[in-house]
């Protein structure tokens, strides 16, 4: 479908968003129409050459770091030379003087509250709705639909309620209840009476009396009771009356009534633009920003069947309570709303510019989503203090993050928005980021609210920057390799150098396996151990079982901790994990390819073929790990290494993709979440034709050549050709 452009100042802008700014996103924002197409037009044609520059920086560098790797092969990499080599091309910045951050105006969620942090792709409404309302998550739910506990002894999950499960439910919440609001004199599992409130006094005797808060009362009796531990709440719920079990009958089977235990879960959740959708155009932009919208407005809804029955879905309200002091208690109903915009990288032709190019997209995502927030600002739905937080992903060093804080600047000015009211996000996924973490601070230390490790990413750049040093060990190798370790405990360790420990988020990585609930739980308890303040989980179930973890780790005491210990050596995070023995037998080399190709396959043809941005893929042995952008960045990065250095022929690597598109059309033909999909075209048909199939393909046989690695030029280019 060719774009419709409409001449506005100095842009030609698609009709579609031009008609969504003008007539959904301006009107209700105090902002002047003329007023910000003469902003916009201005600060974009100053920020665009700009961004070049820093993207022709990225190519110098790289392949300046190219050619001292090709002319020292075969020579061991003396890590002492490479660094001065680092610093002599400007990679790698000498740190400047100790500093704290200066950052003001933050939610609670960010600087007190401790928890999980779910991700979401802003182009689906109905996830959206889901995020934004597991900030309360049932546990009784999350424990009886998961794998957390087993199937043994007649306690199967089945199609109807099975009251050996619920009762197992039971005996699991009450050991919970127990542990994090323990009782002075008996075991919660001892109570044969509903607790009573008397004068706004609980007639429990608590260990510690100050976790308890509030309740609530329906028909004067006692409908729920609110404590607090480790900043979080549990609200148990009682149904006196009998009138819930038909919604979740272990409440019928409870001798005090406990209907359920309800956990707040996720305390943010970053809505993306980025990773997890895609967005080519226009359209798909403004589908995004819509969405992005209603939630600001609140007034986002969605209808849809399930099971059969018609649902609708809109935002929770706030929870209201009765405080110990007998006062009206009220307690957000909603995850706080992060935006994850795009990166500097990208370009859309949703905007042309007066050259004819097209506009940068981290640019334009800024302009429009901070303008979207002014909608929130009137009712403070989402943040109460009137801050815009924005996650900014793939910035490569300093200088990138000097420049995400210069766009800002300029957003702030057009909409009439304070200084630094527009926050930042950091993520550390870029090697150059990651060497230079303290400097990428304090280039936004007046905005930054957050970092982050992300493990994919960081790998995929990390093979991407040294592919010329040699082949790559094993991707499930990395984990263990000393860069990795050195990365994770450096992400932490200058987050609380800068000041970040009860003012800003530490975050770690995703879970990717949303089915495999009780392998997280043994997982996942080492990102609060590690001192980080939350950690990305895919879905709101495993968001309130990931918080249990946060009610067994009080992050802030281990910070305390973490703080003492020694820095990382700088080294160690430089070490490149090149394979020192290359020997692995053909079954070897195999494995590996058809494990990397299954991701790579299953992500793509959804990807181009289906404008699926993320989702659960089934991998090699079945079992659905989250797929994004991330993931096929690595995978596709590592078998370009492998080729490129001889582990493998493009020959093999054909062969085992087409082998590999056979098993991923069988399993997505069988995969009933590819329902309301257009009709799937399986790429084994025809190799020759399929769009999605010769994708996949580039990204492995041109993955070298592309610009840090990154998979969205070809993505974008293929979804562009499947469209039009």
């Amino acid at each position: 479908m060719k774009e419709k452009y409409l001449k506005i100042k100095n842009l030609s802008v698609s009709e579609n968003l031009a008609n969504f700014i003008n007539k959904e996103l301006l009107p209700g924002s105090n902002i002047n129409k003329e007023k910000f197409w003469i902003g916009f037009d201005k600060c974009i044609h100053e920020l665009a050459p700009k961004n070049i520059k820093l993207l022709q920086k990225r190519e110098k560098l790289q392949k300046a770091i190219d050619t001292l790797h090709i002319d020292k092969k075969d020579n061991q990499l003396n890590l002492k030379k490479y660094t001065t080599f680092l610093k002599k091309i400007g990679y790698l910045k000498n740190p400047g003087p100790n500093f704290k951050i200066k950052t003001k105006n933050v939610d609670l969620e960010i600087s007190n509250i401790c928890g999980p942090q779910l991700v979401c792709p802003v182009s689906n409404a109905r996830f959206l709705l889901n995020a934004a309302n597991a900030r309360w998550v049932s546990l009784y739910d999350s424990l009886y639909g998961t794998d957390v506990i087993p199937e043994t002894n007649g306690a199967v999950r089945g199609k109807t309620y099975n009251p050996i499960r619920g009762k197992k439910v039971i005996e699991y919440s009450r050991n919970l209840l127990d542990e994090f609001v323990p009782l002075k004199y008996k075991s919660w599992k001892d109570l044969t009476e509903v607790p009573e409130i008397i004068n706004n006094k609980i007639n429990l005797k608590l260990k510690n009396s100050n976790q308890f808060v509030g309740y609530k009362k329906k028909s004067n009796k006692l409908s729920s009771l609110l404590f607090v531990n480790n900043n979080l709440h549990i609200d148990i719920v009682f149904d006196q009356e009998g009138k819930m079990e038909i919604n979740n009958p272990e409440g019928n089977q409870d001798k005090i009534k406990i209907h359920d235990i309800f956990l707040e879960s996720a305390i943010s959740t970053i809505c993306d633009h980025e990773d997890s959708v895609a967005a080519v155009d226009a359209e798909d932009k403004v589908h995004g920003y819509r969405n992005w919208l209603g939630l600001m407005k609140g007034n986002l809804k969605i209808k849809f069947i399930k099971n059969g029955k018609k649902n609708l879905r809109k935002l929770n309200p706030d929870r209201i309570y009765i405080s110990t002091k007998g006062k009206k208690l009220k307690l957000h109903g909603r995850s706080l709303l992060l935006n994850r915009n795009v990166g500097h990288l990208m370009t859309n032709p949703a905007i042309l510019l007066k050259d004819g190019s097209e506009c940068p997209e981290g640019i334009l995502d800024a302009f429009i989503t901070s303008l979207a927030c002014l909608h929130d600002f009137k009712k403070k739905g989402n943040s109460r203090v009137n801050s815009i937080y924005i996650v900014k992903p793939k910035m490569h060093g300093p200088e990138e993050c000097d420049f995400t804080n210069l766009i800002f600047e300029k957003v702030e000015k057009v909409l009439n928005l304070k200084k630094y009211q527009i926050l930042c996000g950091i993520m550390d996924e870029e090697r150059r980021t990651s060497v230079n973490l303290k400097e990428c601070i304090r280039a936004l230390k007046n905005r930054v609210f957050f970092i982050n490790t992300g493990f994919l990413d960081r790998t995929g750049d990390e093979i991407h920057t040294s592919m010329e040093v040699g082949p790559m060990i094993k991707k499930g190798d990395m984990k263990s390799s000393k860069w990795i370790i050195a990365y994770e405990n450096n992400n932490v360790d200058i987050g609380l150098q800068c000041g970040f420990s009860g003012k800003c988020q530490i975050g770690k990585g995703m879970y990717p396996a949303p089915d495999l609930m009780k392998e997280m739980m043994k997982q996942k308890i080492a990102h609060p151990l590690s001192g980080a303040n939350c950690a990305w989980v895919p879905s709101p179930t495993a968001a309130a079982l990931h918080a249990l973890h946060y009610h067994q780790v009080d992050v802030f005491a281990k910070q305390k901790e973490i703080a003492k210990r020694k820095s990382i050596k700088l080294s160690d995070l430089l070490t490149i994990p090149v394979a020192k023995k290359t020997n692995w037998s053909l079954k070897e080399i195999t494995e590996e390819l058809k494990n990397n190709a299954q991701g790579i396959l299953g992500y793509v043809v959804r990807w181009v073929d289906q404008s699926v941005g993320c989702s659960k893929v089934p991998d090699i042995n079945g079992i659905g790990l989250m797929e994004d952008r991330a993931t096929c960045r690595i995978s596709s990065q590592h078998i370009a290494n492998w080729v490129h250095h001889g582990i493998c022929s493009k020959k093999h690597v054909l062969e085992v993709m087409k082998k590999m598109a056979k098993v991923v059309d069988s399993q997505n033909l069988k995969d009933p979440s590819m329902k309301g999909h257009s009709p799937y075209m399986p790429m084994s048909d025809n190799f020759d034709k399929s769009i999605a199939f010769k994708a996949a393909c580039e990204l492995v046989f041109h993955g070298k050549t592309q610009p840090s690695g990154y998979t969205e030029p070809i993505l974008h280019l293929n979804r562009l050709l499947k469209k039009n």
